[in-house]
């Protein structure tokens, strides 16, 4: 950590390896996950994106891939052959809290519980490495795209926050799509001591002008939000910050919420967006029912109504936008909410974590509109674990 302070991306493998195998962990390497969390790119500090002569793995069907997927520490069946000796070569999932970043692959002498520890613990400091880096590096943007991306997707993939986190017996997992040209969908989501702040946004539009209207509903509830406004005053702010801006030409349906994390009380307003999904005990599913009180920035002047709804340890709240939904097959056949609803259900009952689920998700959307969608689409997943704190990380 101290050696990391003065030092680029492109110098981070060179760092890793060197305290790496002074640690008896040789022939390390990075990998990272691209945006759409399809490929594993090896960092190898060379050329414009970092990852000059790397190896790539996929998510799905690879070693490293199942490393990612489930989160484990994962041994290869053969050993790599050094001098007279044998070496285990192992696969390494780097999370940061429960945002995968990548793998880590390192080889060491023994197969012992102290070695798999140690070896998390190095995933785990380059993670902290990582992310000290990538916020005013080019080279990690270029080396997690496989496609150009255009200006309003640019701009949402700056306003949003990390796709993933995990404290207070809560976690939150969040994606959008298409990756690359999405317009005018965000999500948000922040912590404020026991009160988690969720929103998801739909602006009109698919062009940049959609992600510029995004971007100011988004900025304009974070600052209400941040001087202690309440929810209603929070998206007063945003109509008055969008009629201020365009003139009542341009709007934003929206949900937003409050979820106090120790009670598992939920409150939320809806202006003019899809209802919240509520998901128990992986069977039961209902829809949270609040009075529309019109997008925000239409200036329509309803009356702003707040719900409740007390959850229980294991509740699954759904936000999302109608991209998901509509997404359509070669024949016409919409993706649907019934659909979505069940494929949350069979997923993430057990079998995979939160942000795998929604990692599966969008591979089935995609799939469903044939790997492109004609529409933004943003999902963001919260679970309530009602104290279990111990649960969160995998």
């Amino acid at each position: 950590m101290q050696a990391s302070h003065t030092i680029t991306l492109e110098q981070l493998p060179q760092l890793v390896a060197d305290h790496a195998a002074s640690a008896g962990m040789h022939d390390t390497a990075v990998f990272l996950v691209d945006v759409q969390e399809t490929v594993l790119r090896e960092l190898t500090g060379w050329g414009l994106d970092a990852g000059e002569g790397g190896q790539e793995f996929t998510v799905s069907g690879s070693l490293p891939g199942q490393a990612y997927q489930r989160v484990e520490v994962i041994p290869e069946s053969t050993r790599a052959r050094v001098g007279d000796g044998a070496r285990r070569r192992w696969w390494v999932a780097i999370t940061d809290g429960v945002e995968r970043l990548g793998v880590l692959r390192a080889d060491t002498d023994t197969d012992t519980e102290p070695v798999r520890q140690a070896l998390k613990d190095l995933a785990s400091m380059v993670a902290l490495l990582l992310l000290s880096k990538r916020s005013f590096s080019d080279s990690y943007a270029r080396l997690v795209r496989t496609e150009p991306m255009n200006v309003a997707a640019e701009m949402q993939w700056n306003l949003t926050p990390p796709p993933a986190y995990a404290g207070h017996a809560t976690t939150v997992g969040a994606v959008m799509e298409p990756a690359y040209q999405v317009g005018g969908d965000a999500f948000d989501y922040a912590v404020a001591g026991h009160t988690l702040h969720l929103g998801v946004f739909d602006a009109m539009g698919h062009d940049t002008t959609a992600g510029i209207t995004a971007n100011v509903a988004v900025a304009a509830c974070r600052n209400a939000r941040r001087q202690g406004a309440t929810l209603a005053e929070t998206s007063q702010a945003v109509e008055r910050a969008l009629i201020e801006q365009f003139n009542a030409h341009r709007y934003v349906t929206a949900i937003l919420a409050d979820l106090d994390m120790e009670s598992g009380r939920l409150t939320w307003i809806n202006r003019g967006h899809h209802l919240p999904i509520l998901i128990r005990d992986s069977r039961w599913t209902s829809e949270l029912a609040c009075p529309p009180a019109g997008p925000m920035g239409t200036g329509l002047g309803l009356p702003i109504i707040m719900a409740t709804e007390q959850l229980e340890p294991g509740d699954r709240l759904l936000l999302y936008t109608d991209g998901i939904v509509e997404a359509r097959d070669a024949r016409g056949v919409e993706f649907g909410r019934d659909r979505f609803v069940d494929f949350i259900r069979r997923h993430h009952s057990g079998r995979h974590t939160l942000h795998e689920t929604l990692r599966r998700l969008m591979t089935a959307v995609m799939e469903h509109h044939d790997g492109k969608l004609d529409d933004d689409a943003a999902v963001l997943l919260t679970e309530w674990r009602g104290g279990h704190q111990q649960e969160l990380i995998p």
